[in-house]
């Protein structure tokens, strides 16, 4: 799978994966967890990871899923 990808800074220490795909790339991204989403946001930062420099995206709310 090719696309872009980005590092995933701050929000919950649970968080399964810290490098995640953004399709199509933009200014926020929603990540579902534990019945919610995390909610990150894009910084003018990259960040040094083993899958090369990537785009850091900030953690900067969180939203629950309504039941």
């Amino acid at each position: 799978m090719t696309g872009v990808k980005a590092y995933l800074e701050g929000g919950p220490d649970a968080l399964p994966e810290r490098i995640v795909a953004i399709t199509p790339p933009g200014i926020e991204l929603k990540v579902p967890f534990r019945g919610g989403y995390e909610h990150f946001k894009a910084t003018p930062r990259h960040a040094e990871t083993e899958q090369g420099r990537l785009p850091v995206f900030e953690w900067c709310d969180r939203t629950r899923v309504a039941e």
